[in-house]
């Protein structure tokens, strides 16, 4: 059996139920409420907000840690996703904040790209990257990098690049260094072309989840012209 996940939050008990996560138990301590937000937010959730359990405060903070504005969480299993090599995936070289980390999942799954993975110590399915990503990592493959030998281009994005141009391939891995310390020498050495993204002379650099999403942007619009 794969691990149970804690959801925080109605937004990620939404996607992961969108995204085919069977949310067991969905918990709430006030199920009208919650019932209201679908209606709004998801309608096309409302039955299984309806089937949630209301609890109190005290019982709630007990199974999800904490309290919640939403008075929403839920648990669900990890999902065994295939990566797809018919989008580029991206690679976050050590990445430091998990709260980017999980904005950047969150970027992948809006874009449709293949998967996430990391290289370094932190646990991409940790619960800060969880709540970043807003429960989308039931949306695409999120994991841990094994190796750093992909079949077709590894494209490292770095200021010191040559500006992209161009298409990107499908089948692509697009590599992005921690704001602080940038790209890892092993991808550098790794990567088949490194790029920087347009950016005015001053600036210092773009946040992590900025430079991945122009990234995917840059491969979704060539793709579609």
């Amino acid at each position: 059996m794969l691990a149970a996940v804690l959801l925080e939050g109605f937004h990620a008990v939404k996607h992961a139920l969108r995204f085919g996560a069977d949310v067991h138990p969905l918990l709430t301590t006030d199920l009208s409420a919650a019932i209201s937000l679908a209606e709004t937010h998801a309608p096309d959730l409302v039955e299984q907000f309806k089937g949630a359990t209301e609890v109190d405060e005290k019982h709630f903070k007990l199974r999800a840690g904490r309290t919640h504005p939403t008075g929403v969480a839920g648990f669900a299993e990890k999902p065994d996703l295939p990566f797809d090599r018919n989008a580029p995936i991206v690679l976050l070289d050590n990445p430091r904040n998990l709260g980017n980390f999980g904005a950047t999942i969150r970027v992948a799954a809006g874009l449709d790209a293949g998967g996430v993975l990391s290289t370094g110590d932190v646990d991409p399915w940790h619960p800060n990257v969880l709540r970043g990503s807003a429960g989308l990592h039931f949306a695409l493959p999120v994991a841990k990098a094994t190796s750093l030998d992909f079949p077709g281009e590894l494209i490292a994005f770095d200021a010191d690049g040559d500006l992209l141009a161009g298409p990107i391939p499908d089948n692509a891995v697009l590599a992005f260094g921690s704001e602080r310390h940038g790209l890892s020498e092993e991808v550098r050495e790794k990567a088949t072309r490194i790029v920087r993204l347009p950016m005015r002379a001053k600036v210092s650099s773009y946040n992590l989840t900025t430079s991945v999403a122009m990234g995917l942007y840059h491969w979704a619009i060539h793709r579609a012209s």
